[in-house]
Order: structure tokens, then C-alpha cells, then sequence
């Protein structure tokens, strides 16, 4: 019995010092980007496309997820000229850790302070994938005037939040990401970077940098810290309120509708089609990873090319207002 149990063991040893030999010799990517002090801590972010190009793209990841997720978005909204920004979360990526917990408003206001820090003007367009659904509409509520309209790509929703039709997902979420933690802190992930650190279709630069995270303890013990707190996350989004109709919003969703979970999509669809200048599109042959990659991340740039060609609050408030001197004035 001591022989047949030393086998696996030995196994497992060998698997995990693998793991960490490779780690050892394999050293982070080139960095992209630049590292801007919030206040004692760093935190990452690339921003490309001319300055004052406006309104500048801001890019936030899904659970697991940084900079690097948006790669291939990136890639083409430079080619269009138009300025963006992609950063990494408190311990998430390159960048530092940030204080506990690390919930919606935290990381709001994280966000908040970055785009100061790095000297980014608003308004943004804030485009975000899944989780990030959590994120975006809190920023959205605690610095309207920083915000020309939503992007949300396979995202959750304040709609499904409400509906209660995640909390069996969460709990199970949460349960495996507690392990990816422990497995990535192990060195079990390094060796299995070249099959499944990308599995998005990044472009070189950015695959080289979800490859490292994806093998990174650190990294994925903050993914877990966050998805700890997504009952905490959600419920801070809910409270903040629906988004103002007059807010640009696209939703771009992935894969076909399936009757598995009814009503899904209608939930995920809910924040354009509340909104008045709106923009929905779902994308049959993508997967929820692969939506962003170099494959569909076309499709996510005509959800955020609708939101820049709609009309502002500002501008649309203008042209509501009655003209001075009228008899309403």
C-alpha cells in the first residue's frame, strides 16, 4: 500500500518541481506600459493611441483577468487612433497590492485614482468583461461626469444580479477559484502555460503576459480575494441604482442562446436595451473567452465605436433644455 500511495506522490512532487524549476529560469515579460504611483503603491497600465484623442477607451477585465485580456481590443482600437487605456488591478498582473477587501467600491475607486494619477482625462468609454459588469455601472453612479457611456462584453448585470440567477454560479466559482489559488501558489500551473495560459488568441506581447500570470500565485490568490467578494461586489452595484437612460450603453454577448438558463441573454442584453442610445449584438461563434481575441475583437470594437458616435448627457440635456427667453426659463 506504502508503494502504490509513494507512486502518485512522487509523481506530484516531480510535477510541482517542474514547475518551479521552470519558474525559476522563466522571468516575467517585457514590460508594456508604465507603472504610476496611486498613493505609496503602483499600480500597471498601457495606455496607447494619440493623446486627446477623446473620449479615451478604459479597459477592465473579468475575474482572473488584467490588462493583457485586452490585447487584441487594444490592438485594433489603436489602428483606429483612438486613444485607450488597459490596466492591472491591485495585485493583479505587475501591479501592487491594494487594501482589503477587494470589492466593487475598492476597486472603483482604484480605478478612479489611476486614470488621475496617469494623467487621463475624461469622460471614458469603460468597457468591460464579464465580472467587470460588476465594476463598470458602480463607476458609472460614482463619477457620472467621467463617463460618456458603457461597454459591456459578456458581462454580468445588474439585471441577473437582482434576479438572484447567479448565486449558484458564485458559490462554485468561488470554490474553484480557491483551488486555481492554491495549485498556481504550488507551481502546479507552470508547466501547463504553453496549453492553456492563453485561451483567449492574444497577440504576441499580450500572450506572453496571460501565459506568466496565469502560472502566478500571486496573481491568482487576488483573483480569488475578488471572487470572494463578489456577493459583497454585487450588492454595492445593486444599491448604486439603475444606469441614467441617457447613458450610451453596448452589450456584446457571446455564444448561442441554449434554453439551458432562460432568460439569460434578455438579462445580459437588459443595460443597452434600458438605455436610449443603445446597442446590442450577440455573437454566435465566439466563446466567452475568445470574444476577445485576435478572432472577434472586431465585434467589440463596433459596440464601442456605437457608444463614441452616440450623443453625450451632455449634449443631450443641451438639446432638451428649452432656448433662454423662452417662458419656461
Amino acid at each position: 500500500m506504502v508503494r502504490l500511495l509513494a507512486v502518485p506522490l512522487v509523481a506530484v512532487l516531480a510535477f510541482i518541481a517542474v514547475g518551479g524549476a521552470m519558474s525559476a529560469v522563466a522571468g516575467a515579460p517585457p514590460l508594456r506600459g508604465q507603472m504610476v504611483d496611486v498613493g505609496g503603491r503602483r499600480l500597471h497600465i498601457i495606455c496607447e493611441g494619440p493623446v486627446g484623442a477623446e473620449p479615451t477607451v478604459v479597459f477592465e477585465a473579468g475575474a482572473f483577468g488584467f490588462s493583457a485580456d485586452w490585447g487584441a481590443v487594444q490592438q485594433m482600437t489603436t489602428q483606429r487612433g483612438w486613444r485607450s487605456c488597459a490596466y492591472d488591478r491591485a495585485s493583479m498582473g505587475i501591479s501592487d497590492p491594494g487594501p482589503a477587501p477587494r470589492d466593487a467600491m475598492t476597486v472603483t475607486a482604484d480605478l478612479e485614482r489611476l486614470l488621475k494619477a496617469a494623467g487621463e482625462k475624461g469622460p471614458y468609454v469603460l468597457v468591460g468583461h464579464s465580472m467587470a459588469g460588476l465594476y463598470l455601472p458602480l463607476f458609472a453612479k460614482r463619477y457620472p461626469d467621467q463617463v460618456a457611456g458603457l461597454v459591456l462584453v459578456d458581462a454580468t448585470t445588474r439585471q441577473a444580479t437582482a434576479a438572484g440567477l447567479q448565486a449558484g454560479f458564485v458559490n462554485r466559482f468561488a470554490r474553484a477559484s480557491r483551488w486555481a489559488a492554491i495549485g498556481a501558489s504550488a507551481g502546479l500551473f507552470k508547466p501547463l502555460t504553453g496549453r492553456f495560459g492563453d485561451r483567449i488568441g492574444l497577440p504576441p506581447a499580450a500572450k506572453a503576459e496571460k501565459g506568466h500570470a496565469f502560472a502566478s500565485g500571486a496573481h491568482n490568490r487576488a483573483a480569488y480575494a475578488e471572487i470572494k467578494v463578489w456577493p459583497t461586489s454585487a450588492q454595492q452595484m445593486v444599491d448604486a441604482g439603475p444606469l441614467d437612460p441617457a447613458l450610451p450603453v453596448s452589450v456584446v454577448t457571446a455564444g448561442p442562446d441554449l434554453g439551458d438558463r432562460p432568460g439569460r441573454k434578455e438579462m445580459q442584453a437588459a443595460p443597452a436595451t434600458n438605455s436610449r442610445f443603445g446597442y446590442y449584438r450577440n455573437v454566435e461563434g465566439a466563446e466567452h473567452r475568445t470574444l476577445l481575441g485576435l478572432e472577434y475583437a472586431g465585434e467589440v470594437v463596433e459596440g464601442i465605436a456605437r457608444v463614441r458616435a452616440a450623443p453625450t448627457r451632455t449634449q443631450t440635456a443641451s438639446t432638451a433644455a428649452p432656448a433662454t427667453g423662452s417662458p419656461e426659463s
